[in-house]
């Protein structure tokens, strides 16, 4: 391999020095910009709500991240547009909980699972 082709798998990358260290610092800024983001969200959530609406939506973040997420966003985006008259009360919450599962419930079908029980009584000895 002559001089030339050498030098340019070097500029690509090839040597492996040059790149390594601002793909981690750019890692490590992504990082902080999700941290900051989430505690912007936290932060708007924590004006936007009660103390018991925080609470139990941290309870249902526990058993459904995605539905506690989807709240969270409903509720942001009405102290967006304006459309919140007031902090979220636990019953507030109830309300948007139930209006979830009405739009859910709607769109998915139920699932029934059924389990064979095993036959004891099975004389194929």
């Amino acid at each position: 391999m002559d001089e030339a082709a050498m030098a340019q798998l070097m500029a690509q990358g090839g040597a492996g020095g040059g790149k390594g260290a601002s793909s981690q610092e750019e890692l490590e800024a992504q990082e902080e910009a999700k941290r900051s983001a989430e505690d912007q969200r936290r932060a708007m959530l924590s004006a936007c709500m009660t103390n018991e609406a925080r609470e139990r939506l941290a309870r249902i973040a526990i058993v459904k991240p995605d539905r506690a997420r989807g709240v969270e966003n409903m509720i942001i985006g009405a102290a967006q547009r304006g459309a919140l008259g007031g902090k979220v009360s636990e019953e507030r919450l109830v309300e948007l909980l139930e209006q979830i599962n009405e739009r859910e419930g709607a769109s998915k079908p139920k699932l029934t699972i059924q389990r064979r029980r095993p036959n004891m009584f099975d004389d194929d000895d």
